[in-house]
């Protein structure tokens, strides 16, 4: 067996025993250390991961990025700063726990997210809109959506009963407002507000992941509003220069690249013409420009989440340029720092997080060999 057949063979089949678990509800067995479960999955014979991505070093680094959004966290599930008083924040930081194999009732990290997890489920309106608390509008909403599918089946009764009963409002907060009549243009995509009659690919991100994790988790999603999605997506794309767009095919090019390719990749349109020039395009200006972004660490997680479905050289590349990059950025208390537009630490560390995690293939919405139809 080959090196990369080896990285390969060691991230699906940690990517597999996830989504068994998380299917079946059992709470045993995550967590579990990334060695240990190489030794188990390769039959006692230890499967080496590439060299340049350090993985004690990388391991480290996220165990001290959840233990300061564990200590800044508050009683009731918020974090303090910017953007801390949505639900958004606290989806963010219980879903960095989920990335890296931790779950409700975990020894170390269950009460983050617990306490995540009860904070969201406190605060929506009749309708199942989580946007209002904190003005986190239609960003804060399918995230906090998101973070309900992919808890969904892990949590006690108690949680279980108040996700099955908001979850489905929720949904249909996302679909209905995909639904407003639109510009054509504009069709199919998500804006701030659930009445908008306009859309961008940010929002509309965000929107399509929850739809695609509640599809995969038994939810009745229509698969035409994912069509629909994907379609929206794919209007946003320049064909000359490659790269995906906001409400522009190259408006914040640099940030939004990442997420129009995770997007087509998840959504079952692997190594779509329109993926792959976006890749080449994001691979021409992330050292340079990603960076220097305003919003530097949204690019970075989009970035790392779509290269990883690319795969190949292109995500060895960035990732090894990634972990050498952001590892040194990190503080002594566990988090990175705020930047730019992004005023919040919990939200920098938990999109680094996420960011750094995407190869533990533990978030189920995030693994691209599960279509929306499976």
């Amino acid at each position: 067996m080959s090196s990369a057949d080896a990285d390969v063979f060691f991230w699906y089949n940690v990517g597999m025993m996830r989504k068994g678990q998380k299917m079946s509800g059992k709470k045993a067995g995550h967590g579990l250390p990334w060695r240990a479960a190489v030794l188990l999955l390769a039959g006692g014979v230890a499967l080496a991961a590439p060299a340049a991505k350090e993985p004690d070093v990388i391991d480290k680094a996220l165990e001290r990025g959840l233990e300061f959004l564990l200590a800044a966290q508050k009683e009731n599930g918020s974090y303090p700063g910017q953007y801390g008083e949505t639900v958004a924040i606290a989806s963010l930081a219980g879903m960095a726990c989920l990335a890296t194999g931790h779950v409700p009732g975990d020894v170390k990290f269950g009460k983050l997210i617990d306490r995540a997890l009860d904070y969201v489920l406190a605060n929506h309106d009749e309708t199942g809109y989580f946007g209002k608390v904190g003005n986190g509008k239609m960003y804060a909403h399918s995230i906090a959506t998101l973070f309900l599918t992919e808890c969904s089946g892990m949590v006690s009764k108690e949680r279980q009963a108040q996700i099955d009963e908001i979850l489905p409002k929720a949904i249909k907060v996302i679909l209905d407002a995909q639904n407003v009549k639109k510009h054509p243009n504009n069709d199919g995509g998500w804006r701030y507000t659930p009445d908008a009659t306009d859309s961008d690919t940010s929002c509309s991100g965000w929107a399509l992941m929850a739809l695609r994790s509640a599809r995969l988790n038994g939810a009745q999603v229509p698969k035409s509003a994912i069509d629909r999605a994907v379609k929206y997506m794919h209007k946003h794309h320049h064909p000359q220069k490659g790269c995906f767009g906001y409400q522009n095919p190259d408006q914040y090019a640099v940030t939004l690249s990442g997420a129009g390719i995770l997007c087509l990749e998840l959504c079952g349109k692997h190594e779509d013409p329109d993926s792959l020039s976006a890749a080449k395009f994001l691979m021409s200006v992330y050292r340079d420009k990603l960076p220097n972004e305003g919003y530097a660490y949204y690019g970075l997680y989009y970035a790392s989440q779509g290269l990883f479905q690319i795969g190949g050289e292109n995500w060895k590349e960035f990732s090894d340029w990634m972990y050498a990059a952001y590892l040194p950025r990190q503080r002594g208390s566990g988090a990175w720092p705020a930047h730019g537009g992004e005023g919040s630490e919990p939200y920098a560390t938990a999109m680094t997080i996420l960011a750094f995690a995407v190869p533990y293939r533990q978030l189920p919405v995030y693994q691209r060999d599960e279509t929306v139809d499976e």
